[in-house]
């Protein structure tokens, strides 16, 4: 079992995430759920980032929205960095 820890900007972006998207709560919740327990899981479709955002990885909550996060294999932690649309993300 891994470690979710937000950092602060996270925070803030799932909140305003949350008011935006109710209808995502509980894709969201799965979506943590799942990688808290298994990063890998197929469904997250966990990937590599490259650009301004290389070194991180996103997963998939839907088709439309994404979660970029840093996943700290040595210490079973996640970084959560943020949430948002695809062009939020990664605009």
């Amino acid at each position: 079992m891994y470690e979710l820890k937000q950092t602060p900007y996270f925070s803030r972006a799932f909140k305003r995430f949350a008011k935006q998207h109710p209808e995502l709560r509980e894709a969201t919740r799965t979506a943590l759920a799942t990688l808290a327990e298994n990063p890998r899981a197929p469904s997250l479709r966990l990937h590599p980032l490259t650009g301004r955002l290389a070194g991180k990885q996103a997963v998939r909550i839907n088709y439309a929205y994404r979660i970029v996060l840093c996943v700290e294999i040595d210490e079973y932690q996640i970084i959560l960095h943020n949430i948002g649309s695809h062009d939020e993300v990664y605009g």
